[in-house]
């Protein structure tokens, strides 16, 4: 995974704009898949991997520009504990990719998806330390680890990552500071590799542990191959707040893919709310103008919506 030019440089050139995918385990809850387990998603692709390429496929078909690998809550640790050898979960992470990049060529393949359309691009999705424990770590941020044990936790699949066919990587749902620090290091050491870093943030302003999410993006700022910095599963009313906050501290490309709201109960699995509708013209109109340039969903935002979202980027 290396380029030399930001792969997302035609879709802010060309296009104005570049539609993210929703969330990939909502989708597969919708096709039936109990995700009540310590891998969550990455379960489904150890047991059913034509499911997840039929995720990619729904995302692409209704408007993403950019799909993201089941791989979130996969990891070294979590893999071992499965039974997997380091083998095969170096295995399990080029699986991935290459299904989410076989699922790209296939739809590219038809002329008919080409009107109108950039070639989409495929993401390396990399969640927190805290999606590893499954346990609602990542809307707290509060491991208790110091930042030797954070980087090695991640610098095993990155470096498979790098070796993949993947486009870009996404660093999502990152609740802390010294774990954005850790992510800036690991990425400023890979100048031909690209990346975005997403926040999990509690409220307008702050992100899960308590930091302003300005400082963190300022921290953040001067490494040339991060391409962007975004929010994601966090409630939607809270964006527009946070956009300011980034936008204050960094001319990077703003992303954003917000969940329905509501309080995820991390034992039993579960969303406390029902589902809402989201007033995506509204928010979608708010959020362009303090800068977003990429627009998708998170936890139970599903592909028909991403269908809404690309529409409204599209006539805005």
């Amino acid at each position: 995974m290396s380029t030399a030019v930001c792969p997302f440089e035609p879709f802010f050139l060309r296009q104005g704009y570049v539609v993210l995918d929703g969330g990939l385990a909502s989708e597969l809850e919708e096709l039936g898949h109990d995700l009540n387990d310590p891998l969550w998603s990455a379960r489904v692709l150890l047991e059913d991997s034509e499911a997840i390429a039929v995720v990619h496929r729904n995302f692409l078909e209704t408007g993403a520009d950019c799909i993201g690998t089941a791989t979130y809550q996969a990891s070294f640790e979590g893999l071992r504990a499965r039974g997997l050898s380091d083998a095969e979960a170096t295995g399990f992470f080029q699986q991935a990719v290459d299904i989410a990049v076989q699922s790209r060529e296939e739809f590219w393949g038809d002329p008919t998806n080409r009107i109108g359309r950039l070639k989409p691009l495929v993401a390396a999705s990399l969640g927190p330390y805290g999606a590893f424990l499954a346990d609602g770590s990542e809307y707290q941020g509060n491991y208790g680890l110091s930042a030797a044990s954070i980087r090695a936790f991640h610098e095993g699949r990155w470096r498979v990552i790098l070796e993949s066919k993947a486009d870009v990587t996404a660093w999502e749902t990152i609740p802390s500071r010294l774990e954005a620090q850790v992510l800036g290091e690991i990425l400023s050491e890979a100048p031909g590799a690209h990346a975005w870093i997403s926040f999990s943030c509690c409220d307008g302003e702050r992100l899960c542990d308590g930091t302003p999410i300005s400082e963190v993006v300022k921290e953040l700022d001067d490494i040339a191959n991060l391409v962007a910095v975004g929010v994601n599963c966090t409630a939607p009313e809270h964006i527009t707040s946070l956009l300011c906050q980034m936008r204050a501290a960094t001319e990077k490309p703003l992303f954003v893919y917000p969940n329905r709201g509501g309080r995820y109960d991390a034992e039993a699995k579960v969303w406390e709310v029902p589902p809402v509708d989201i007033p995506w013209r509204q928010f979608i109109s708010e959020w362009r103008e303090n800068g977003v340039l990429g627009v998708g969903g998170c936890c139970r935002v599903g592909s028909e919506e991403i269908r809404v979202i690309r529409h409204v980027l599209e006539v805005a």
